[in-house]
């Protein structure tokens, strides 16, 4: 781990950008594989590969406020 500071971004219309050393994992507390230090996480509840987005939810039009 590091101590670089843990950052978390909505993009407007979009998912939420992570960046920093964290673990993510599922529904049953199990780490979820990450290859990357900055993931995006969907908020659509569309995309095939949750719990990290795809792109869907411009295909399905998701807004945010």
């Amino acid at each position: 781990m590091t101590d670089a500071p843990v950052t978390i971004t909505p993009c407007p219309n979009g998912p939420l950008l992570v960046r920093g050393d964290i673990e993510i994992l599922d529904d049953e507390g199990r780490p979820v594989p990450r290859t990357r230090r900055t993931v995006a996480l969907c908020r659509c509840g569309v995309s095939t590969i949750k719990p990290y987005c795809d792109g869907t939810h411009k295909s399905v039009g998701f807004r945010t406020e």
